[in-house]
Parts: C-alpha cells; sequence; structure tokens
C-alpha cells in the first residue's frame, strides 16, 4: 500500500461528553490509545482537529506522538479534511481514510483491508461499519482525494458540510463496496460518546490487561465470554448524522 493518508478527526467540544477523546485510559488517553493501536500506520497519519483554541491539547498529544495534525473549522468537517489532505500533499489519487477519534478499540488489520481493497479494485468508495455486521466503533472508510475534492467543491449547504463521506454520492455517481462481517455483531457499541460507553470501554481494557495488540477475533471473542461487558452501554441509541 502507498499513496495514503489516514485522517482521524479529533475536537474537544463534543456535546455529549466533551474532550471525550484525552480522557484517561490505561494510563494514557483515549486518542494515544487508538493512535499507538495504529502503530503501522503512524506516517500516514494526520489528526485534523479545529482551530477555536480548544485544540491545543490535542496538539500536544500530536507532537508527544509524532503525529502530523492539521487544525481547522470546527464545523466545517468536509473542508477540515480536504484542507488537511491538501496541506500534506495529496494529490488525486491519493487514498484518503477517514476515521473518528471516538474509537479507541479500532482495528489495525480491518483498516488495513480497507486501504488495500481501495487501491486494488475500482470502487470509489470502500467501508467497514455497523451496516455491515461489524460493531459501531471499527468504521473505516476510504475515498480518492479526486472524491473529496469534488464533494468539497460542490457541497454548499451547512448540513452537506457537517460530515465527510454523506454528502458525496449526493453530487456524483459513485460505486461503493461494503465489507461484510462473518456474523451480525452490530449490538456492539464500542464507540466513545456517552459516559456508559467510558465505562464499557474501560471495562473492556482492564479485562485484557490494557494490552493494545489484540486483534478483532481476540476482541469479539473476549466480549462473548464475558456478555456483561456490552451491557454496560447497550441502552445507549446513536445519534443520527
Amino acid at each position: 500500500m502507498s499513496n495514503f493518508m489516514v485522517i482521524i478527526q479529533a475536537r474537544m467540544t463534543s456535546t455529549r461528553l466533551p474532550g471525550k477523546v484525552l480522557l484517561p485510559l490505561c494510563g494514557k488517553t483515549v486518542l494515544q490509545i487508538m493512535i499507538e493501536r495504529l502503530k503501522p500506520l503512524h506516517k500516514h497519519i494526520i489528526v485534523a482537529t479545529t482551530n477555536d483554541s480548544t485544540e491545543l491539547p490535542i496538539v500536544e498529544l500530536c507532537k508527544k506522538l509524532g503525529i502530523k495534525n492539521y487544525r481547522g473549522d470546527t464545523d466545517d468537517v468536509l473542508g477540515r479534511y480536504f484542507e488537511a489532505a491538501q496541506a500534506f500533499g495529496a494529490d488525486s489519487n491519493t487514498t484518503i481514510v477517514r476515521l473518528t477519534s471516538d474509537c479507541p478499540l479500532i482495528d489495525v488489520q480491518l483498516c488495513q483491508k480497507v486501504i488495500k481493497h481501495h487501491q486494488t479494485s475500482n470502487f470509489d468508495m470502500v467501508n467497514l461499519g455497523p451496516h455491515s455486521g461489524y460493531p459501531r466503533g471499527l468504521d473505516c472508510c476510504a475515498f480518492s482525494f479526486s472524491l473529496l475534492n469534488n464533494t468539497h467543491l460542490c457541497a454548499t449547504h451547512p448540513a452537506d458540510r457537517e460530515h465527510v463521506t454523506l454528502g458525496m454520492a449526493k453530487f456524483k455517481n459513485i460505486s461503493v463496496f461494503t465489507f461484510s462481517a462473518e456474523e451480525d455483531l452490530s449490538h456492539y457499541r464500542l464507540t466513545l460518546d456517552e459516559p456508559d460507553d467510558y465505562s464499557a470501554i474501560k471495562a473492556i481494557y482492564q479485562t485484557l490487561d490494557c494490552r493494545l495488540d489484540f486483534d478483532y477475533s481476540a476482541l469479539i471473542k473476549t466480549l462473548k465470554k464475558q456478555p456483561h461487558l456490552v451491557d454496560i452501554n447497550k441502552h445507549i441509541e446513536q445519534k443520527a448524522p
């Protein structure tokens, strides 16, 4: 794999759980755990954060970890992605990988699978997420910079600029490939939006002795053996995009 950027959107101003990306987890922070889980991709990672003055702790963490970062508009997430990619030299063929910073259980092998398929197929977008049977919190989406550029140029309504990928098919006919999980585990909630999500994620990591080297199959095996872990936050309803 080559010519790709992994852009992680991160902000401190979450309405339901402010500062969630820097909450403590295993002696580090949620964002640091996520970045360390993506170690094979480090040189390709860009953290796209905000420019509203709340982002300074995120920027300092990136500097500490040797991770590139870009500061852009808080509400115009689409513009922030485009500018971050452009700032670090993306060309029309660069694969852009979208991740969100509330996924400390992200799986690097699944992300690599998405990237590879995008670069070796003719699909405009390749993704993996709860809509394909995977738990929420492992979401990964890959598309070309040219598609991002087209969406950036065409999206004028604020609602179309709050999200990166939702408007892509609105402005261009695109082909999409979605990886399917072997079984439907979309009811497992592994993302961080609310306090009970945080409690669940902490409990999972404690059960795994705060190891970071587990893969998706080991994670699912653990959750099946100890269903009380996924019961902690199963009542939370995902916020509509």
